[in-house]
């Protein structure tokens, strides 16, 4: 399971700091200097992140800034785990469209399992454990008085600099008043907290950083914001719920190391080094091995072995990757499977129509409803979302018809 907990004060060891600043960063605010001499102080330090139980499982999306929490609360450092049971019935605006506001019930209802899932890759229990806390707690007592002079505090200009905003200005789509309360919401969690920082993916900057400018606007404090790298498959969509090719952290060491082994192989070293806790020496050489022309298959193995431990432990990853390697080895793959070139924003439907491989689109349709379409390494039925989202591997279609897909620039 997910590494050994120090039981002793803050830490201040460097290399491990420059690591934590290095590995899975993208950005720091104010800057990464000022956030390094901080940890090097030896003063425990306050840092949160937030998690909207919009679906019922954690998932990729969540994990690498989870992992960065978990560093720092390895040096010593108090972490605090938000769950925004509030901020998940209004949603964060999206770059299309305002999201589907959930219930209460909803809520609740997707939170039932966070506990145990979060478990896995934090400190819940024992010294130095990290703190659940639920943003309902003060959002849902603030009068109208309290959001009205909240909302003082920020411009639409200020907003419509989000880059979501303007892209649905841009292309007149419309954007709702209470989308832009979203990011006073999460930016007040801050306030509420007083925590002396912030984590999460840099697609949450901009709330972020509104936190931060709510913290010295009300707090007189500087807040630091660690904006961490998203893991993209090779289109550029980031690996989460809302793009449909996620790992959810509810699903069984099989079914994750499958997933992994599904990703394509440009995949491998960031996946090593953001979702993975493998030393940074280990990821180098298994770069070089690649670059010289190693077998992918096995470094991809080493990935999803790897993800699995951390999550369920070694047994059950050395399990998941034998049973991995005897399915596949069995599976009925044609060795004269047709293999299909597309560039990577060429549709995938068209081209098995193109090469007669279905008759039409509504067959393909009729056959992914049916729950024929498989994909071959994960054992998977696509649905329309998956098979939408499939770049590159092996699919079976029908009873007898292999395709092997692969993408070129």
């Amino acid at each position: 399971m997910i590494g050994v907990f120090k039981k002793q004060g803050v830490s201040t060891d460097e290399s491990k700091i420059d690591e934590l600043l290095e590995r899975s960063v993208e950005n720091v605010f104010p800057n990464k200097e000022a956030l390094k001499k901080a940890l090097m102080s030896g003063k425990k330090l306050s840092f949160y992140f937030g998690i909207d139980p919009t679906g019922p499982t954690i998932h990729m999306g969540h994990l690498i800034p989870i992992l960065v929490a978990r560093k720092l609360q390895n040096l010593g450092h108090q972490i605090i785990l938000l769950i925004g049971d509030f901020t998940a019935m209004i949603g964060d605006p999206d770059k299309s469209s305002a999201r589907v506001q959930l219930t209460r019930k909803e809520v609740l209802t997707n939170l039932r399992a966070y506990e145990g899932q979060l478990s896995r890759v934090m400190r819940l229990k024992g010294h130095n454990k990290a703190r659940i806390v639920f943003n309902s707690k003060w959002l849902a007592n603030m009068t109208f008085s309290d959001v009205v002079n909240l909302s003082s505090l920020m411009t639409v200009d200020q907003m419509l600099k989000r880059d979501m905003f303007d892209k649905r200005m841009r292309e007149g789509k419309p954007i709702f008043i209470h989308e832009f309360l979203y990011p006073l919401m999460q930016g007040y969690d801050s306030v509420a907290l007083d925590v002396d920082g912030e984590i999460g993916g840099n697609d949450q900057t901009f709330n972020m950083l509104t936190g931060r400018d709510l913290m010295k606007t009300l707090k007189k404090k500087e807040k630091f914001v660690i904006a961490t790298k998203l893991l993209a498959d090779p289109s550029g969509k980031k690996m989460g719920k809302s793009e449909g090719n996620m790992i959810m952290l509810s699903d069984s060491p099989a079914d994750m190391f499958g997933k992994v082994m599904s990703w394509s192989d440009e995949m491998i070293i960031p996946g090593l080094k953001y979702c993975t806790n493998i030393e940074m020496k280990d990821v180098r050489a298994a770069k070089e091995r690649l670059t010289r022309g190693d077998n992918p298959r096995d470094e991809k193995a080493s990935l999803a072995e790897a993800f699995v431990d951390m999550n369920y432990g070694k047994e059950a990853a050395q399990k998941a990757r034998a049973s991995f390697f005897n399915s596949f080895s069995k599976k009925e793959m044609s060795v004269d499977a047709q293999v299909i070139t597309l560039g990577l924003k060429e549709g995938l439907s068209q081209k098995l129509v193109d090469l007669k491989i279905v008759p039409s689109k509504s067959e393909l349709r009729r056959l992914i409803i049916s729950g024929s379409v498989h994909n071959v390494v994960s054992g998977e039925k696509l649905t329309a979302e998956t098979f939408k989202n499939f770049l590159a591997g092996d699919l079976k279609i029908g009873k007898h018809r292999f395709v092997r897909i692969e993408r070129k620039d």
